[in-house]
This record gives C-alpha cells, structure tokens and sequence, in this order.
C-alpha cells in the first residue's frame, strides 16, 4: 500500500496529475477566480498600458535587484563552503528569473540554479531573503493596526541588518526594487492612488507573489492585488491591471536571462559538433 509520505501531501486515491500539479492548478484556479469577478478587460488594459518608459524602468531596476541577490547569493555560498564568482552569480541569477517567470510553478528556475550550484546556498539564498521580506513587510503593514508588532518587527530587522549586514541589505534593496517596478506599473496604468496609499498595498501583493502556488507567478498575485485594491476603495479591476502590468514589466526585464540560456546551448552545441 502506498504511503502519503511516498505520494506527497495527498492520501494516495487522489490522481497522480493532481498530486503532481496541485501548486499550479491552485494558480489557474485563482486566475479563474479574477477574470470571473473582474472580466479579462484588465488584462487588456494592462498589455495596452506597457510602454517604453515603464519598461525601460523596469529593466533598470531588475538590474540592480539582481545584483543584490547574486551578491547576498555568494556571500551565503561562501558561509557554506561553495565559492560562486559575482559575474556567474549575476549570470545565474537572471537565468533562475526566467525560468521562474515562465515555467510553471514559479520556483523551477531556483531549482535549475540548485542544480548546478548547490542546494544549501539557493535554499539559504531563497530563505534569507523571504524572511526579510516578510519581517520588512510587516514592519510596514502592521503600523496601523498593531504599532507594537510593526516596532518588535522594525527591531528584529534593524538586529538583523547589525548581525548580517550583506544579506539583509542586500534584500531589503531587492524588496524595494520590486515595490518600485510595482509603483511604476500602478502609475503607468493611470492610478490616482497616494505613494502612502499604494506602498503597502504593493508590499502585500509583493509577499503574495512569492507564495509558490502560481503558473509561472501569476495567481495569487493578481487576486490579492484585486481583492487589497478594492478594500482600498480604489477598485478590484485597478487592482488587477497594476498586477497583471507588473508581470508583464517584470518578465520582460528577465529577458537577459533567456539571452544567457540561449547562449549556454549554442555553446554547448558547438562544443558537442567539435
């Protein structure tokens, strides 16, 4: 008899498909969820309001966010024990983002870095990251409702960032980089919203994002966006463009990535005919 801890999560009758592909069935079935409530117009809207300036924006800030992750990358690596050089951590990374932009599940592309460069170090690098993000985020999201929560999580950040200078900055800068495109994409597509309004409605699509139930990182992300944008008075359809436009921005400024990917297999190509 087949063990749940053979099959995964799931007790063994349910379909295998289901078991394999449960993450990115949970995406679609948000995604669903969104263009039910909101129709596919944001959507529309949002490929429409992608223009050079946003894009190159985007690019520029991806560039630096990438930066800091292979730089928090490598230091973690060293700590254990692999030696990763910057230029091939950069590299690497930019890869990871586009698989992860466009493969399913959102996360296949960290497992293409693991591969050929350790797991520790990516689990390391993920995971550090994650827990800035979250303990920055709420540091940001709790001031109103629970101001000793947000200063306990301010403190923790704060200890952090003495402890463990070069990850911890290097992904608050990461974090803010992706605020920002998530900024330059509400603006690009016409959002009246206040700086004080939108800047925590995108650190919480921003941690909703990386919740690994998506189809290439769309789901969660664009119903959250939809579903804080309308409890903001500012419309869940709003919600869903600016969502939908990050994607968007966010996939193109990966692009170097799919550059890189295209290189290694002529590379590889080549060598192989020789």
């Amino acid at each position: 008899m087949r063990s749940s801890v053979v099959t995964g999560w799931a007790p063994g009758w349910v379909p295998a498909w289901v078991r394999r592909w449960w993450r990115v069935l949970a995406g679609v079935a948000v995604l669903a969820v969104v263009v039910r409530e909101v129709g596919t117009g944001p959507f529309v809207d949002a490929v429409g309001s992608t223009g050079p300036g946003p894009v190159a924006a985007a690019v520029a800030v991806t560039a630096v966010t990438t930066l800091c992750c292979a730089w928090r990358w490598r230091v973690l690596a060293r700590q254990l024990g692999s030696d990763v050089g910057l230029r091939e951590a950069v590299a690497a990374y930019y890869r990871s983002q586009f698989l992860n932009a466009t493969l399913p599940g959102g996360v296949l592309g960290d497992a293409h870095r693991a591969v050929r460069h350790g797991v520790r170090g990516v689990v390391a690098d993920r995971g550090s990251g994650q827990l800035v993000q979250v303990a920055a985020a709420g540091a940001v999201l709790l001031v109103g409702p629970a101001p000793w929560a947000a200063a306990l999580l301010g403190v923790v950040v704060l200890v952090a960032l003495v402890r463990w200078p070069h990850v911890v900055a290097t992904s608050l800068v990461s974090s803010a980089g992706h605020v920002l495109v998530f900024l330059v994409a509400a603006r690009a597509a016409g959002t009246a919203a206040s700086l004080s309004q939108l800047v925590p409605l995108a650190m919480l699509v921003m941690l909703a994002a990386a919740i690994p139930l998506n189809v290439a990182g769309w789901g969660p992300r664009e119903g959250v966006a939809a579903w804080a944008f309308a409890a903001a008075g500012l419309g869940a359809a709003q919600g869903a463009t600016v969502a939908v436009l990050y994607g968007v921005l966010a996939l193109v400024a990966t692009l170097p990535g799919a550059v890189l990917l295209a290189r290694g297999v002529l590379t590889k190509g080549v060598v192989a005919r020789g």
